[in-house]
């Protein structure tokens, strides 16, 4: 018997990457319901008709919502009878968030707070909410929104469990693989129409994960999450330019072209701060980092400071396990999109 027996469980956002990759976790299993809440009902529509056509004795669990997360009443009226919330929802790409900042606050911020007020007024049990490598040290607009994200998080984690409620927990990662707008699907789609790859930076380095360790690493936090935990899987990265060979070594080398770093890049991601790697544990594949316990007494964070405020170093793209174009390409091959683009 699982944690999810019978249970409802709502993903934000859920017609993304994300979110189908839930749903092949979670469709045969003994969860209740799934409910997918996001504000496209055309890409719901596509989602139900290949639910019904792959998963026709399962498909039934599936109920969707048209909603927007910006929009508190639409939130709250999905979330009765609720029991888990995956919260996926968010604006994502580095450019669009460069151009429209409000955008990103709206959604990653304003969103993520109603979000988390309507799951504690409804007595849900806990809630997951993903953020990015960006909200460590950010510079872009995306990844500053995902930072405020986190700190909203933080705030109503302790006010439910000051009203010992909702337990609210959050999860960080690098790149996930071939999700919805990354670069992969773009160097495929750039192989196949004969056009060289184009890329920024080749000594950049990026964490490398596959949906479903994304999935995996949001069960460990809903299995292990004290209120306000932040948890990380530790993650293979590589080069920009190590990447683009072995999507090329798979689909053909049709050449490379430096286009130069786009608005609001790093030249690595960072997953755990110097400042977070003092208060994080170690728990084998991933890190738990605790919640700040300071209270709203300020005088405390004048007179009771701490005498070390950061670890040597922190976690980064650049001293994780760096993968050589071999590694790059089993990696690539463990996800759906790579060996259905190969006709695999």
């Amino acid at each position: 018997m699982s944690a999810f027996q019978g249970a409802t469980l709502m993903i934000t956002g859920g017609t993304g990457s994300f979110g189908n990759t839930v749903l092949k976790h979670f469709l045969s299993s003994d969860i209740g319901q799934i409910r997918i809440f996001s504000r496209d009902e055309k890409k719901q529509d596509d989602m139900r008709h290949e639910l019904q056509a792959r998963y026709p004795d399962h498909a039934g669990k599936v109920k969707f919502y048209v909603g927007d997360v910006r929009d508190l009443r639409s939130v709250a009226d999905a979330m009765p009878g609720v029991d888990y919330i995956f919260h996926a929802a968010a604006l994502k790409q580095v450019p669009s968030c460069e151009f429209f900042p409000m955008q990103a606050v709206k959604t990653n911020v304003e969103g993520t707070d109603n979000v988390l007020h309507a799951a504690i007024d409804a007595g849900v049990k806990r809630v997951v909410c993903l953020s990015t490598d960006k909200a460590a040290y950010p510079i872009n607009a995306m990844g500053i929104s995902k930072a405020m994200m986190e700190h909203v998080i933080y705030a109503n984690a302790r006010v439910a469990a000051d009203r010992g409620g909702t337990v609210i927990c959050c999860t960080r990662y690098g790149n996930v693989m071939c999700s919805r707008g990354s670069v992969i699907p773009l160097f495929i789609d750039q192989i196949q129409a004969g056009n060289p790859i184009t890329i920024t930076n080749p000594a950049m380095t990026r964490f490398l994960m596959n949906l479903d360790e994304a999935v995996e690493l949001v069960r460990f936090a809903f299995e292990h999450a004290n209120p306000g935990d932040l948890f990380v899987q530790k993650a293979d990265a590589s080069t920009i330019g190590d990447l683009a060979k072995a999507v090329q070594r798979l689909f053909g080398d049709t050449g490379t072209r430096v286009i130069g770093t786009r608005h609001g890049e790093k030249l690595y991601e960072t997953l755990v701060t110097r400042e977070e790697r003092l208060r994080s544990v170690d728990m084998g594949d991933y890190f738990r980092i605790a919640a700040d316990n300071r209270d709203l007494n300020y005088d405390k964070f004048f007179v009771e400071g701490k005498v070390e405020t950061e670890s040597d170093e922190s976690y980064t793209s650049s001293n994780t396990r760096l993968l050589d174009v071999d590694g790059v390409v089993k990696k690539l091959l463990t996800t759906d999109y790579v060996n259905n683009a190969l006709g695999r």
